[in-house]
């Protein structure tokens, strides 16, 4: 069971319980809020203590007997600093726990409690990042009582958070009428199937949210069916994250169903179904969807078991589909025939393609200098990712050639040539489709393009 929240001084008793969020077991009732408008916020906003976010944190804590988080005071402050200097309009709060910039002091289900009684008023704060803390179910109750009450937030990262399936029921079901939020990440968060048929119910009914992140969440066969059933009327959602749900079986259920669905929908733009255990047929039901959609731009099937007989598939779709944009293939064993096989589709025939991430493949020499002469011809193939291959001269030479000629930027592929006593070899830079998916790096941009290219290139849902 989820460890009860402080209580609330003062609060009254919840209202209708059609219109407030149900808490977790032992959680404290909510007075039942009416929608708070614009004007009516501001007013609200104004009454704050003119000091500030971080003394209002201060006051609230001391007033509601709750220990002052450093790492939040801290992030308050820099908040406050910016505001002075008038960079008030669209703040995304970033208070991570794995910052590694700054001593962190993981916020816990009470610790945003206080934080949500803030930031429910805070119009100028339309993004909020509380990945890698120890939320739990408690947290995800309020977290579910702020997208009730902030009328601003379009984008909530709540990755790994220790959130279980009654968490997620009770932030699905909250997005039921929630009309703002356009980016939610529940990465990691041990949802469940349970928690995954919530989320799938909720996209019957809600119409704004544009990207939806459920990867590494223990997702059930069952609730990735439904996902797929649900996407088929569903016109809000560009793109959705399924990656590593806990399948039984070797009958690819999961991927036929994607495939059915992919021929119907015309509005996804981005499909992760990373570790899906996709073998040869299932990438066949994919490519066979492909010949009729017409919006996929972002493919992303990496750390699956799809060989060379797989990518036959892949370049005959490739050869009439002008709309994938970004094919991530990683950690999968296309080896050099597979590479040949997209080599000459991306040679002869598509002139859509953008990226392509063969990292990991058993790929030798021969399949990467054929990738490496698609480039040469194909100007909008513009992005590769090759390490983790097997690099004889000959690729580093090619590699090389086609930086010195300007025909692969640096900062569109992995790699980086290097000569000793006379010789070329390759180094790995870090460069990649979506490098900073699970960490951010100690120091430059958190979300640069060189380390998220494949989010650059299709970008949907972005957080502000």
């Amino acid at each position: 069971m989820a460890a009860q929240p402080p209580r609330p001084v003062g609060e009254r008793s919840m209202g209708s319980s059609r219109e407030a969020t149900r808490a977790p077991a032992g959680s404290p009732a909510w007075a039942s809020t009416q929608a708070i408008t614009p004007g009516a916020a501001l007013t609200v906003q104004r009454e704050s203590p003119e000091s500030g976010l971080q003394k209002h944190y201060s006051n609230l804590c001391m007033e509601k007997s709750q220990k002052i988080n450093p790492f939040i005071l801290h992030i308050l402050q820099e908040v406050d600093e910016e505001i002075k200097k008038g960079l008030a309009a669209g703040i995304t709060l970033n208070i991570a726990g794995n910052n590694r910039l700054v001593p962190v002091e993981r916020v816990t289900g009470e610790d945003f409690w206080i934080l949500s009684k803030i930031l429910k008023n805070c119009l100028y704060i339309n993004g909020l990042d509380v990945g890698y803390n120890l939320l739990c179910d408690v947290g995800a109750y309020y977290a579910a009582k702020l997208l009730q009450k902030q009328l601003n937030l379009i984008y909530l990262n709540l990755m790994f958070n220790d959130i279980g399936p009654e968490g997620g029921e009770l932030i699905a079901k909250v997005l039921h009428k929630n009309r703002t939020l356009k980016y939610l990440r529940m990465t990691g968060n041990k949802i469940e199937n349970k928690g995954g048929m919530f989320f799938a119910a909720m996209l019957q009914i809600n119409s704004s949210l544009e990207k939806l992140d459920l990867g590494d969440c223990d997702l059930g066969m069952q609730s990735v069916i439904a996902f797929a059933t649900v996407l088929t009327q569903n016109q809000a959602i560009k793109a959705i994250n399924l990656n590593r749900p806990i399948l039984y079986g070797e009958q690819e259920e999961s991927t036929v169903h994607v495939g059915r669905m992919l021929k119907e929908n015309h509005c996804l733009v981005a499909l992760h179904m990373c570790k899906h255990d996709i073998k040869n047929s299932g990438i066949q039901q994919l490519c066979d969807a492909l010949y009729l959609n017409s919006s996929l731009r972002y493919l992303d099937v990496s750390c699956n078991k799809i060989t060379h007989d797989g990518m036959v598939y892949l370049a005959d779709v490739l050869k009439s589909n002008t709309t994938l944009e970004v094919i991530d293939l990683s950690f999968n064993r296309i080896e050099n025939a597979g590479a040949n096989y997209l080599s000459e589709t991306l040679t002869s025939h598509n002139r859509s393609l953008k990226a392509l991430s063969v990292v990991s493949n058993n790929i030798e020499g021969e399949g990467l200098v054929a990738l490496s002469q698609s480039m040469k011809t194909n100007l909008t193939f513009s992005h590769i990712y090759i390490w983790g291959n097997k690099f004889d001269e000959a690729t580093c030479v090619a590699y090389s050639d086609l930086i010195q000629m300007g025909c692969l930027k640096p900062d569109n592929t992995d790699v980086e040539p290097f000569v000793v006593d006379g010789r070329v070899y390759l180094a790995e830079v870090s460069n990649g489709l979506k490098k900073h998916y699970y960490w951010t790096s100690t120091y430059g941009e958190s979300y640069d393009h060189s380390s998220n290219a494949g989010f650059a290139l299709v970008p949907v849902g972005q957080q502000p």
